[in-house]
Formats: structure tokens, C-alpha cells, sequence
């Protein structure tokens, strides 16, 4: 069951002050797992929400807006880029058109790194059309980062969505090494907000749902016939999908122009160009009342107070001790390269503190 929490939408963005100061606290937080753990280390921390959202606070941004993710993503990546080639880790994408940029981005490092970018952009494409077709839950996804090991083929995506009528946001964790299939229960978590109605075509419980949309997908004449006859039922208000929002003149012309080459599986029928919410909600609802093959509708701060936020909560960024913060942690890294760990050992002894205080209390 994924992690739940809230993020509400808030408008603005970080002053360029503190965003400079979050993209070096995040080289330094960075450069130091790296060198003591290893990119997959950090690669496996960023598909945990949890760690994400604290790594956010600690950066000095509201500890539960909707920016977080966007503003951290964006420090993180510049951070990583600062790094250099020798990081063995790339971030590419982020907001609005960043995200489009990724597969010419990936391309472009291919050519300069050495390695194919096909798998990869392949994988941003199907997490995206995962979360905003597989998963209808309300959010429209607006924001990808997507974070990538060449040399072992790991990789990490954080999307996000919004909804601009309830005014809430959704945080989406992918990550390789969890991901036992990208059409069933693949996210490693979902931050969001409950209470909406969900089309979870991506769910274990949806596996019969998705061979028949198949099924119905390679018989366009039988579809496009159950699908008119469907659409002047007079189907209960309650149910889950809004038929209002299902064009059928431009989801027939998505079936023709689409299965002339018929999908294999689901994962294919996703995959193939055209197809998004509206084909999949169509194929769902026709699978459902043809075969009765129900899809699933399960909808799968203390860091903040170590500068504070962006917007005074829980108290106004302070730029002294932020300052401090990423002297410290420079020097101490730098102390750790040539040798000298007793500041590791010292951080790791306070860690274990922190973590046996939180558990008394």
C-alpha cells in the first residue's frame, strides 16, 4: 500500500537567494552519499517519499507545498550536473517543457556519454503515460525528473500532478529496482490526497480488466458498436466513469489509426501513440459491461525546522545557519576524501542519537 499525504498547490516560487543556497546544500548532501554510499544508494533514497519530503525541508522549502517536489527536483538536478561525469549519475526533465526536452536530452548524452538512450526514454515515456492514462486519479501530470545510472541501467522518476479544481498535488516515486512491471503495481509510492474517484488500470486487481481492453481493442467493429450502444444507456449517477468526457468520434479514430498494428498486451496498448485517459477509460468501461471485468478504483516535518521554509513556516529560512550548514558539511566532506573521518563518525554517532530520541518519544 503506497504512503498518503497531502500537498497542496501553492503558487509562487523560491526567491533566487535561497534557491542558490538549496542547490548547494543539495551538491553537498549529494556528493556525500555518493562518496560514501554510492549513486545507487541515492537512486534507491529518492524512491522513498519520505526521504524525498525531508531532503525538501531540509533544503528550506515549505515543508508541504506542492513546489517542494518541483524545487527540489530542479536544485537537485543542477546539483548532480555540477557533480559532473564522474558522479556516475544524470538527472534530466523537471517542469513543463523541461520534461518534453527529455528524450532529445537523453539522446544528446548518449552521443556524449556513450551509451543508448532507447531503454530510457522508452521508461520516461511509459511512467508518464502510466500516471496520467494507467492511473486516472484527477491529477495531470505536469512535472518529470528522471534520474539515471548508463553504466547499470538504474533508474529513478519523480513525476507529479496536479488538479487546479481541488487544489491538490500528487507526487509519483518510480524506481528500477522495485518495479515488478510498469502495468501492475508498479510505483514504488504516491503521495497525494484521498477522496477522489480512481481508475486504476495498473492495479493486480485490474490484470482481467486489461486483457479484455486488449481483447477489445484488436476488434475495433465489435468495439466501436458496444461503445455507441454504451454511450445512450442510462447508466446510475454513481458511476465511476464520466462518460461525458469520452469523445467517441475522436476514440474511434485513435482505434483506427492505432490498431492496424494490434497491441500484444497491455503494456503495448499503452505504449502505443494516441492512446491516453480517454482510450483507456473507453476500453475499461466496454470490458466492464461486455465481460464484467471490473477495473480496480483503489486509490493507491521535523526536517523542516533545520532552516526553516520559504514561506516562514515553521519560522523564516535562516541564512546564517544555512550558511553554516553547507560550510560544515563542505568541509567535513572534504576532510572525508583525504582520509579524515572522524566528522563521519561523529554525524553517524548523532544520527543513531536522533533516531533512538524519536523512537522514546
Amino acid at each position: 500500500m503506497p504512503h498518503i499525504a497531502d500537498l497542496p498547490l501553492h503558487g509562487g516560487k523560491a526567491p533566487r537567494w535561497l534557491f542558490n543556497r538549496m542547490v548547494e546544500l543539495a551538491r553537498v548532501i549529494a556528493d556525500y552519499i555518493l562518496t560514501e554510499y554510492g549513486p545507487a544508494e541515492l537512486l534507491k533514497r529518492l524512491t522513498d517519499p519520505f526521504w524525498f519530503q525531508s531532503l525538501g525541508c531540509v533544503l528550506g522549502f515549505d515543508w508541504h507545498s506542492s513546489g517542494l517536489t518541483t524545487t527540489t527536483c530542479g536544485a537537485l538536478k543542477i546539483a548532480l550536473a555540477d557533480l559532473g561525469p564522474n558522479a556516475g549519475l544524470y538527472a534530466v526533465g523537471g517542469k513543463g517543457k523541461a520534461s518534453t526536452k527529455i528524450p532529445s536530452d537523453l539522446t544528446q548524452l548518449g552521443d556524449t556519454v556513450g551509451f543508448s538512450p532507447d531503454p530510457f526514454i522508452y521508461t520516461s515515456r511509459m511512467t508518464a503515460k502510466v500516471d496520467s492514462a494507467g492511473l486516472q486519479d484527477g491529477y495531470q501530470v505536469y512535472h518529470q525528473l528522471f534520474l539515471f545510472m548508463p553504466e547499470s541501467s538504474q533508474w529513478v522518476v519523480i513525476d507529479q500532478g496536479m488538479n487546479t479544481q481541488t487544489g491538490w498535488a500528487r507526487r509519483y516515486h518510480w524506481g528500477s529496482d522495485q518495479l515488478p512491471s510498469f502495468i501492475i503495481d508498479p510505483h514504488a509510492a504516491i503521495e497525494g490526497r484521498r477522496g477522489l474517484d480512481v481508475l486504476n488500470m495498473v492495479s493486480s486487481d485490474s490484470v482481467g480488466s486489461q486483457g479484455r481492453s486488449v481483447e477489445i481493442a484488436n476488434d475495433v467493429p465489435h468495439f466501436r458498436k458496444e461503445f455507441m450502444r454504451i454511450r445512450h444507456l442510462e447508466l446510475p449517477a454513481h458511476h465511476r466513469i464520466n462518460l461525458s468526457d469520452l469523445d467517441s468520434k475522436r476514440v474511434q479514430r485513435v482505434f483506427l489509426k492505432t490498431f492496424e498494428r494490434p497491441p500484444q498486451d497491455f503494456e503495448n496498448l499503452l505504449a502505443s501513440p494516441g492512446v491516453g485517459p480517454a482510450t483507456v477509460r473507453a476500453l475499461a468501461l466496454v470490458s466492464q459491461i461486455i465481460f464484467g471485468e471490473a477495473p480496480s478504483y483503489e486509490d493507491p516535518v521535523s526536517f523542516s525546522f533545520a532552516h526553516g521554509g520559504k514561506d516562514g513556516t515553521p519560522f523564516p529560512v535562516n541564512r546564517r545557519v544555512y550558511d553554516h550548514t553547507i560550510s560544515y558539511f563542505s568541509n567535513a566532506l572534504k576532510r572525508s576524501k583525504l582520509g579524515h573521518s572522524e566528522e563521519n563518525h561523529a554525524l553517524r554517532r548523532l544520527s543513531r542519537w536522533l533516531d533512538e530520541v524519536s523512537v522514546v518519544h
